[in-house]
């Protein structure tokens, strides 16, 4: 039989921490946390509250997840990060990735000082965090020029047709081509056509906002997604990308077939049914670009 001696050695040797933690956030008990890879002795938290510690923001959110255990009853598991702008006390300057956590929260059937309490077990994930984000990572990246591929893309348009129908924030789409690449390919190599395309994507990376998408829609074909974009912006970003492409081609030209490129735009509109229509109508306008003799940017209201 196992006695209360034998537990507390149990739970004492628990690799992940495990806490006891009232409503109001305080630390109750403290157990395990001995795989010192990842944890420091958790001791000193006792009697101290997650307000003591942790910046309001986030400590609002524990608290939050706290409620939510004891109003449902039943397990909840959470991912979330922690990082040195979240504790107080501690420099903003420290290292750049936050530690991510698994916390396994379950009410206790049981008060302490007359509180509810739960049992908050939190496992370090930064390690298999890392690993799937450069997963997904490498799942919606084109290999040959590290934009994004098509995948993304529509993910994103998705997004941003969503905020549009919503709240009416207006996004732009750019859809666009090389012109003459077969010729190129065929006078000096498809991997001379392979440098003319990743010119392209350095190109794209380098108009970019942080909020933009740029991905390789398929062979020299590429679509550009510039969200909180009207008309004339969408216009100007359109030409000041086409004229770095005139610039930036001219070395791959072929005699008298002239590396450029052919550019449709268009924003979305209160009469798209999806962001595929948007995408429908970028596309329109490219072709029109070509129609009308290549090197060009055709705008599509």
């Amino acid at each position: 039989m196992i006695n209360v001696e034998m537990m507390a050695s149990v739970l004492e040797a628990l690799p992940d921490p495990a806490f006891i933690l009232s409503r109001s956030g305080k630390y109750v008990a403290v157990f395990g946390g001995r795989d010192t890879r990842y944890y420091h002795d958790g001791s000193g938290l006792v009697g101290l509250t997650i307000t003591d510690l942790v910046k309001t923001e986030k400590a609002n959110w524990f608290l939050g997840q706290i409620d939510r255990a004891l109003a449902t009853g039943k397990l909840l598991v959470e991912e979330y990060e922690l990082s040195n702008r979240d504790v107080k006390g501690l420099s903003d300057e420290g290292p750049v990735e936050p530690i991510w956590f698994e916390g396994r929260i379950q009410a206790l059937d049981f008060q302490v000082d007359d509180e509810d309490v739960v049992l908050w077990v939190a496992s370090n994930i930064s390690e298999r965090h890392q690993l799937e984000v450069r997963l997904r990572e490498l799942s919606d990246t084109d290999q040959l020029t590290g934009l994004y591929n098509r995948r993304k893309l529509e993910r994103d348009l998705s997004g941003h047709y969503q905020n549009f129908v919503r709240h009416r924030v207006p996004t732009a789409v750019l859809m666009f081509d090389l012109d003459n690449l077969k010729q190129v390919n065929d006078a000096f190599g498809h991997h001379v056509g392979d440098d003319m395309i990743m010119a392209v994507a350095d190109m794209c990376r380098s108009h970019l906002r942080q909020n933009d998408t740029a991905c390789r829609f398929g062979g020299d074909e590429f679509v550009i997604a510039l969200p909180n974009t009207g008309h004339e912006q969408a216009s100007q970003f359109a030409e000041r990308l086409h004229q770095s492409f005139a610039e930036k081609l001219s070395r791959f030209s072929v005699g008298a077939s002239t590396a450029t490129s052919s550019v449709g735009v268009t924003i979305m509109l209160p009469a798209d049914g999806s962001y595929e229509d948007t995408l429908k109508r970028a596309d329109a306008a490219l072709y029109d670009a070509k129609r009308l003799g290549k090197d060009r940017v055709v705008f599509a209201d």
